[in-house]
């Protein structure tokens, strides 16, 4: 049985997530791509994206670009293997390029999903309610895109429910039974609420290590904003995965 939720509270949440989304477009320069609920096809690897970036670069042929993405998928998809290798692998692809060869006997090129030297160079942004249909159905609140490739997870929590309920939601996520696969590119799993601020972890971090971002500039900001805004800024964001 659904647990009741009151329309008040609701309202909260949905104020509370409406500010944040507000952040990432307004403040740290994202592209807003929308409320997903209902999109069909939603996935840690947003091919249209990807492509469109890939083929802004002008560095790669067609062909490079469909053998490169193709790679990735098939990477990333693979449900055989532990998260903890699934994300590794993906992860490798992601920091270290994808070698291929336009055509048979010529040389190997690194075709470079993510430009970790110039951030500003890619294509940032963001979707909320992201429903994803895995083993079991779920749907992260807000999901951060580097050209089309999920690298980060928000949950967020009203202020009187513990940010440690978000953790523990994005932790059942990862498992078998629900959408292990769509964390093989995710490196920032993040919970959060008002009260508490943020608190961060990767993949398969267990809740007792989950981190504060803690630096002292912003500090006229509220906690969740001010981690945000510190945490999530193009650069940083990219420090962190790299």
């Amino acid at each position: 049985m659904a647990e009741f939720q009151s329309p008040q509270v609701g309202q909260i949440e949905r104020k509370t997530q409406n500010r944040i989304v507000s952040l990432f477009r307004d403040r740290l320069g994202y592209d807003y791509l929308g409320n997903w609920e209902d999109r069909d096809g939603n996935s840690n690897i947003e091919e249209k994206l990807l492509r469109e970036y890939l083929t802004s670069t002008k560095r790669y042929s067609k062909t490079l670009i469909n053998k490169a993405i193709d790679k990735l998928i098939k990477c990333a998809n693979r449900s055989q293997l532990s998260l903890y290798d699934l994300n590794k692998e993906t992860y490798s692809l992601l920091r270290y390029s994808a070698k291929e060869r336009e055509k048979l006997g010529q040389h190997k090129q690194d075709v470079e999903f993510i430009d970790w030297e110039h951030p500003e160079n890619n294509h940032f942004a963001i979707a909320e309610e992201v429903t994803i249909r895995g083993n079991r159905t779920k749907r992260p609140d807000v999901v951060l895109y580097v050209n089309g490739i999920a690298l980060g997870v928000i949950e967020l929590k009203r202020s009187i429910v513990s940010v440690s309920e978000g953790i523990r939601q994005n932790i059942g996520n990862q498992k078998e039974e629900f959408i292990k696969t769509f964390f093989s590119t995710v490196q920032l799993v993040m919970a959060g609420n008002d009260t508490e601020g943020l608190r961060y972890g990767t993949t398969e971090t267990t809740e007792e290590y989950y981190l504060t971002w803690k630096e002292s500039w912003l500090d006229n900001e509220g906690r969740l904003d001010k981690s945000i805004l510190q945490l999530c800024e193009k650069k940083r964001l990219l420090e962190i995965a790299h």
